[in-house]
């Protein structure tokens, strides 16, 4: 028989046993920290390669600038980071420290600048409009090499016009006055902008009228190498305005010009195939480019004359013209007073320049001038005073010839030649008409007015007289008895104009029968009567009958004793 079923449960499986193993191996996990590491370590050993100097930079404003923000870069790449702003101890200016990358440490020297890069609006030109969305930032401009260590700078508030590696020369120039011109303003070369101005100093001297300013320009190049010896600049600044025989002439070098000024320059052709003046050369900035061309001739030959009438609008500069040529320009004008009066007049400097005659380098190597002004006074030079605008009244100093001159002497003076003058027209036509009123006040009109009040009263008299009445009265009765004359004369005259009609008839009557006696002795003596034809022939017979006559008269002409021995034979036979 089967047991009944058991119901202590079944036995569970005994439990395994756990065991802690040490593992002693490298874990992937670490990887991550130790890579964390090594590009922290590489970082910083980056930031210690590129880490390079720090330097400090002053400016009047930090206008633009944020510290951690603001980089420093020259041709568009980092150099630097400004890392502090301050204010300097006398608040006059800010002091900007920067943190340089390792690769501009060799440019931190005496000729590196520095300069704000910001928006700026000048007279001309519009600049920095990229940082309007970028902001501003710092530009470096090295400089040359070679230059000694330097961390403290001071920085430009204006952008230099040019930088140190732009190709050219910097030239200087020298002038009494700049007018308009600035830092950045154009030079023109042909109306080419060849270069900029950079800047100015004044250089002081004892006397005011002695001192200099000193214009430095910069020409790019190709346009540097057009500079020469004889290279002459002017002031090319606002608009030239002329008023000539041709009439009114604008002259405008540039639009930028007229706001910032400008400055132009030339050389002559004939120099321009010689060496070029190297950068550094020192030239003489003109006020306009007549001035500078004039001052491009080399040989000048002074003269002075004297003027005894008005020398107004007569000015230094004005030109000296032979022909209507220019040849050279006044150099003075000044009053020769005489104390005692009448000697006083105004003696007028001037030179030739004989290049303008014959041109550049071509000057014939003749006689002393002197004696060359001897000969052409002698032929009648002469110099006068003419208007050169009647608008202006400025006057000139013109040369002509006079042949009917009288001869005139020539001389020398205080180192210049003096030559003859002749008054001008217009003070020709001045003195004629003083010449004129001066007769005009000698008239005694006075005595006249009396002697013509004394005839007009002698004629009243004798009109309103006893004796110019009683000759009225006379006319007027004899005025009568020619009319009377001629009513008698009308009345006896009227039968005889009565018949005139039969008179007229008469005539016409006895005209037409001397008519029919003309015709008559016409038809019978005219040129086709039988009359006319017999006295032709009366005529011919006439004719030969002299003819036979004389030939009788040279035959006995020649043979006289025919008239006792009679015609024996042939004429001439013995």
């Amino acid at each position: 028989m089967s047991s009944p079923p058991s119901s202590l449960p079944p036995a569970t499986p005994p439990l395994p046993e756990a065991r802690v193993q040490t593992r002693r191996g490298f874990h992937a996990v670490w990887l991550i920290p130790i890579v964390a590491a090594l590009i922290g370590a590489w970082l910083g050993w980056q930031a210690i390669m590129r880490q390079g100097e720090t330097i400090t930079i002053s400016f009047l404003t930090a206008e633009g600038l944020t510290a951690g923000q603001t980089h420093i870069r020259h041709k568009a790449v980092d150099l630097g980071t400004v890392r502090r702003i301050s204010l300097s101890p006398d608040m006059q200016h800010v002091t900007i420290q920067a943190d340089m990358r390792r690769e501009a440490t060799r440019f931190l020297t005496a000729n590196a600048r520095f300069w704000v890069v910001r928006p700026r609006l000048n007279a001309g030109n519009i600049s920095g409009l990229d940082t309007l969305l970028s902001g501003s930032y710092i530009e470096m401009d090295p400089g040359a090499l070679g230059a000694s260590p330097r961390l403290a700078f001071a920085g430009l508030e204006e952008p230099p016009a040019v930088r140190s590696d732009e190709p050219g020369h910097a030239f200087l120039l020298h002038a009494d006055r700049i007018g308009s011109l600035s830092s950045g303003s154009p030079v023109f070369y042909r109306d080419i902008a060849a270069g900029e101005v950079l800047g100015y100093d004044v250089h002081p001297a004892e006397r005011a009228e002695d001192t200099v300013i000193n214009v430095h320009v910069f020409l790019h190049a190709p346009y540097d190498r057009f500079v020469h010896r004889n290279t002459f600049f002017w002031n090319a600044s606002g608009v030239a305005v002329e008023l000539g025989a041709e009439g009114v002439r604008l002259q405008l070098e540039s639009l930028q010009a007229l706001l910032s000024g400008g400055i132009a320059f030339d050389t002559p052709s004939p120099p321009r195939d010689g060496p070029r003046s190297e950068g550094g050369a020192a030239f003489t900035l003109y006020d306009s480019r007549d001035a500078a061309v004039s001052a491009g001739f080399q040989d000048r030959i002074p003269f002075l004359i004297f003027v005894t009438g008005s020398v107004r609008g007569l000015a230094v500069g004005a030109p000296v013209e032979l022909f209507g040529l220019p040849i050279g320009s006044v150099t003075g004008v000044r009053l020769d007073l005489d104390p005692n009066g009448p000697q006083s007049r105004v003696a007028v400097h001037f030179e030739v320049q004989p290049e303008r005659i014959f041109g550049r380098g071509a000057v014939p190597q003749q006689e002393p001038p002197l004696a060359v002004a001897r000969r052409l006074v002698a032929r009648g030079l002469r110099v006068q005073l003419r208007t050169a605008n009647f608008l202006t009244g400025q006057l000139l100093v013109a040369l002509d010839f006079f042949p009917d001159q009288k001869p005139a002497e020539v001389g020398e003076q205080e180192g210049a030649i003096v030559l003859p003058t002749l008054p001008s027209g217009l003070e020709s036509i001045t003195t004629s008409l003083g010449s004129i009123l001066q007769k005009i006040q000698a008239v005694p009109i006075d005595d006249i007015m009396r002697h013509l009040n004394d005839s007009l009263a002698g004629i009243d008299g004798l009109t309103n007289g006893p004796e110019t009445r009683a000759a009225l009265r006379a006319l007027s009765g004899t005025l009568a008895a020619v009319q009377e004359l001629v009513r008698q004369a009308d009345a006896g005259a009227g039968p005889a104009l009565a018949r005139l009609p039969q008179i007229a008839q008469g005539l016409e009557t006895t005209v037409d029968r001397a008519n029919r006696l003309l015709n008559s002795t016409e038809a019978g003596y005219g040129a086709n009567s039988q009359v006319k034809r017999d006295l032709e022939r009366l005529m011919d017979q006439l004719s030969d009958t002299a003819r036979s006559v004389r030939l009788l008269a040279d035959y006995l002409d020649q043979h006289p004793e025919s008239l006792l021995r009679g015609r024996t034979g042939a004429a001439g036979s013995p």
